[in-house]
């Protein structure tokens, strides 16, 4: 049944807002509020900016605030700003004392922000949140947990699983191929050959000739072609390079006639670079008819990304950077990150000994895959007692028993924490697609990501907790708070 109301609609002004109440001590945003150290990193942040000269900037609370509502909400720089115009909660969070009808700063602080503030910073700041949730949530575990935890600190040796693995997080550009490359750099060349031509276009008789329409007609009589065949593609390159190489030589003369590069601006000058490197590799690969060369470029307005080959089903290269990453007791850490390709067994020692390093003691096992397990790995975890999974190197054994093949299941049971991870970070966040375009501004968004689970981790772990004071089957919720099996609550 519906009523018809018979009153006009409410103008803005006419609205009642309920000011005399208070922020809800419960809200997700007032319980991240008060996980995350915001003053111990103020000085740090601060010590990038001069004390005397310009405006005064965004606080450290306000400027990460910022970036972890929009990775934590899934939205644009615009949107973000919006959402913290509408919401007090949001922003209660970046530090505001009253609430405000009025953006607190416009969309492109956002690019500051994460200029500002880089990966080692958030990494830090990740880590001094964990510590404070390991306390709170010690703080609220049942008597049993707290008499077994007695019973490990009378046990100086070596505690916890410590997870290790390396994923890849893709950046935001089209599939690179070696024709569409040079087709893009062939197009800013003209570009380029054209402003330069109106510096001196009184000292010089007549305009360079590019051949722009002939070659984007070369381009695109294989580029529509469903089916190409080597003689045909090999072909395509070969005049994209002639033409790129012409247009090179053109920039040369008209720099020898009195243009400039300096009126140029830093983004085209950029750009002229990458596509010269561009053209040294792609006529490298052409003349000795390989297909690799070392710091390749994908990307002309990305030349930071590096094809990843990573064999993985569906995807066996992945063009962004390479992560690795470590998990204990739910918590997710980044630990290297680099746009090169590199081995992350060489990473199992520096983690480890990180890990000794927050919690004080080394790990009782390591928990790896295929990669990691070399013999150099499996020495240096046995002189400090720490189990490596795994089987062992060599020959297997022909017989196995049934408690070595459950307790190998085990194993790689605890490791799946660390792809869950992983997963979630790539379906729920943007680590699947980092859409920030520097190197630097990418590596903190990629680190950002990390941060925004670990909260979540921690606010399903204090939901079961409390379920357990109401459950009978206080044995199951244990277990999901042990063995990180979440149950879905506050995860968006």
């Amino acid at each position: 049944m519906y009523r018809k109301q018979g009153q006009a609609a409410i103008s803005p002004e006419n609205f009642e807002l309920a000011f005399s109440l208070k922020l809800s001590l419960d809200n997700r945003w007032v319980v991240l509020a008060s996980l995350i150290p915001w003053t111990e990193f103020e000085e740090e942040y601060s010590s990038g900016f001069s004390r005397e000269m310009g405006a005064p900037a965004k606080t450290f609370r306000m400027a990460l605030g910022a970036l972890i509502i929009k990775e934590k909400l899934g939205i644009s720089d615009r949107e973000t700003v919006e959402q913290i115009k509408e919401n007090p909660y949001l922003q209660y969070f970046i530090g505001m004392s009253r609430y405000s009808n009025e953006a607190p700063f416009d969309a492109s602080m956002l690019v500051h922000f994460r200029e500002r503030i880089s990966a080692d910073l958030v990494n830090k700041v990740n880590q001094e949140m964990v510590k404070k949730m390991l306390e709170t949530a010690s703080s609220i575990s049942t008597e049993k947990k707290t008499s077994e935890q007695g019973k490990e600190d009378s046990t100086p040796k070596n505690r916890g699983k410590l997870i290790l693995d390396a994923t890849c997080a893709p950046g935001d550009i089209s599939y690179p191929t070696d024709l569409e490359l040079l087709n893009q750099g062939r197009k800013q060349t003209e570009k380029i050959i054209d402003l330069l031509y109106e510096q001196v276009k009184l000292q010089v008789d007549k305009k360079p000739r590019t051949y722009r329409q002939v070659a984007r007609k070369d381009y695109l009589e294989v580029a529509k072609k469903r089916r190409v065949s080597k003689k045909e593609r090999r072909k395509a390159i070969r005049k994209q390079l002639q033409y790129i190489k012409r247009n090179l030589s053109h920039i040369d003369q008209l720099i020898s006639s009195g243009a400039s590069l300096k009126k140029l601006a830093k983004r085209q000058y950029k750009m002229l670079l990458v596509v010269a490197e561009v053209y040294r590799q792609q006529f490298w690969l052409y003349e000795n008819k390989k297909q690799s060369i070392d710091d390749r470029i994908v990307s002309l307005s990305q030349p930071h990304i590096r094809p990843i080959v990573r064999g993985k089903t569906g995807k066996a290269v992945e063009f962004g950077a390479k992560l690795s990453a470590s998990c204990f007791e739910g918590y997710v850490f980044l630990d290297h990150i680099s746009w090169d390709n590199f081995n992350e067994s060489g990473d199992l020692k520096a983690q480890v000994e990180t890990y000794k390093n927050f919690t004080g003691y080394y790990p009782e096992s390591v928990h790896v895959d295929k990669i990691y397990r070399t013999r150099e790995n499996r020495a240096w975890c046995k002189e400090r007692g720490i189990v490596m999974s795994g089987p062992l190197l060599g020959r297997p054994p022909a017989n196995v028993s049934k408690e070595k093949k459950k307790q190998a299941l085990e194993s790689e049971r605890i490791r799946n924490c660390i792809e869950g991870k992983f997963g979630q970070g790539k379906r729920r966040f943007s680590l699947n697609r980092v859409m920030a375009k520097l190197s630097h501004t990418s590596q903190t968004a990629i680190a950002i990501t990390f941060l925004v689970m670990n909260p979540i981790t921690h606010l399903s772990r204090i939901f079961c907790a409390f379920l357990c004071l109401f459950f009978k089957n206080r044995t199951f919720l244990q277990s999901c708070i042990t063995e990180n099996y979440h149950l879905g609550i506050y995860t968006q």
